[in-house]
């Protein structure tokens, strides 16, 4: 899957995805995930638990049938911004948010937080 299909995706849970994609110049696989994780932050803070957990579902989806450019991304925004938009919710939305995560994002969330330094 490259980004234009990762776009597609991402449309069937957030259909005026692709009109605010139109605004980023240029579209690419970092534009697209980091456009895709500012909606997620979003959710996260309004508690829009519907469409984050089906968000959370495509951003794994992605991952899994990514391209190389897409997993770079995911692992270069996404997952290195969860502790910043989740750091304020409580604990308990916390592990409900990562509980939607598939095993393979999780561990890669963990790898990098705990390697980050060394």
């Amino acid at each position: 899957m490259n980004y234009s299909e990762a776009v597609q995706e991402i449309t069937e849970v957030i259909p005026d995805f692709e009109n605010e994609l139109t605004k980023t110049m240029p579209q690419n696989s970092y534009s697209v995930i980091r456009t895709f994780t500012e909606r997620i932050k979003n959710m996260v803070r309004q508690n829009d638990r519907n469409v984050l957990f089906k968000s959370l579902q495509k951003m794994d989806k992605i991952y899994t049938n990514g391209d190389l450019a897409l997993k770079n991304a995911i692992e270069g925004v996404f997952i290195y911004s969860l502790d910043n938009f989740t750091a304020f919710c409580s604990g308990e939305y916390r592990k409900v948010i990562f509980s939607h995560m598939s095993k393979e994002l999780q561990q890669t969330y963990s790898r990098q937080i705990y390697n980050h330094g060394i």
